[in-house]
């Protein structure tokens, strides 16, 4: 992990790469392999779908402010920050109210999802503050 701050700290925009990236499998898996198989999550249908365009949603933004911001990137770094957190609680709320229907499968794939985008929130914030 170090040797990837490192490496932002060269090319600071490169986050919104990889943000973007991440947040595209996270919409694919969701939406593709999750959705299709939500008996086996426990999670509807209805929250699984809208949980995948919110995660599009945030690779369209974060692409567009890697290919379009040019010189000042902090403003747009934490709005994207605030909304990866606001995922991570909206995912911790849908295990909360699922919590008697969520799977095992489904409990591994959101946690580790929460964690994954918990700990880039992190790195985002180091960033920032660098």
């Amino acid at each position: 992990m170090h040797y990837l701050f490192d490496a932002l700290q060269i090319k600071p925009k490169n986050i919104f790469l990889i943000d973007g990236v991440g947040a595209l499998v996270t919409a694919l898996i969701i939406y593709f392999i999750l959705n299709p198989y939500n008996e086996y999550i426990g999670v509807p249908s209805e929250v699984l779908i809208p949980l995948s365009m919110v995660a599009f949603v945030f690779c369209v933004y974060s692409i567009s402010c890697f290919f379009l911001v040019k010189h000042y990137w902090q403003p747009f770094l934490k709005m994207i920050i605030a909304a990866n957190a606001m995922y991570c609680l909206t995912t911790i709320g849908v295990l909360l109210y699922y919590q008697k229907t969520v799977t095992a499968l489904g409990l591994f794939y959101f946690v580790g999802e929460i964690i994954v985008i918990g700990t880039l929130v992190f790195v985002e914030m180091k960033l920032l503050r660098k």
